[in-house]
């Protein structure tokens, strides 16, 4: 019984340990990306709530423990084009003690953006579906492409390729003839590993997508720092 119990510990541990350098690798492979291109963008819908949102945590976190990176968000539609950040937004940034860029006004992404950023953060599983279309149709590699929640621990690994590569949660990834229009990639979503949408909700809505931003931007913090 002794050995048996000696033996599921060894077995346990070269599991942890084959995760860990595995997650190493990846992460390693995620830095070298920036380190040519040391910008990150945030994607929501329109850009006036969570991608707003998360760059904000985000560039506190930098601050920080000093990670010379600079964050840009933008929306894969071009609905909110010119409004500054959701007032509800800035008041839960504000009481969470995160600084909002006065200056900023949503925007669809630009080919520069996407061009000049070394990771590329999907608030959803949709709005990684219509980044993907908009980079490939610049040429911009899919493989920079990421869901904030890889990074808050919440059970969805890190994959080596990006969301659609081997390994990512979108890696065979499509969307039956006739379920919902490209367009609708702006909103509909499986709510699987999704930053959840508080436009029009509550407080409480804020501030549940607050904790969740403020995860992922930890674990990317973690992650760059390591």
């Amino acid at each position: 019984m002794r050995v048996k119990r000696q033996e599921m510990r060894r077995e346990r541990l070269s599991s942890w340990v084959n995760g860990r350098a595995a997650r190493m690798l990846v992460h390693m492979g995620i830095r070298e990306e920036l380190k040519e291109r040391p910008q990150i963008l945030v994607v929501c819908t329109g850009n006036i709530c969570r991608s707003p949102m998360g760059a904000a945590v985000l560039r506190s976190k930098f601050a920080s423990r000093e990670i010379p990176l600079s964050v840009i968000s933008a929306g894969v539609s071009n609905e909110e084009d010119g409004h500054p950040v959701y007032p509800p937004a800035v008041r839960v940034l504000h009481e969470h003690g995160y600084e909002v860029d006065e200056a900023h006004r949503a925007h669809r992404v630009s080919t520069a953006e996407l061009e000049n950023s070394g990771l590329i953060l999907a608030m959803t599983t949709g709005h990684a579906r219509a980044v993907k279309r908009i980079a490939e149709a610049v040429g911009v590699p899919v493989e920079r492409i990421h869901l904030w929640r890889e990074f808050d621990a919440s059970g969805l690994e890190v994959a080596p390729a990006g969301a659609f590569g081997p390994g990512g949660v979108l890696s065979d990834d499509h969307v039956p003839r006739g379920r919902h229009s490209a367009h609708s990639d702006f909103y509909y979503s499986s709510g699987d590993w999704d930053v959840p949408d508080p436009w029009g909700g509550t407080n409480a809505d804020f501030e549940a997508t607050m904790a969740v931003v403020e995860k992922g931007a930890t674990g990317i913090a973690d992650m760059l720092a390591e």
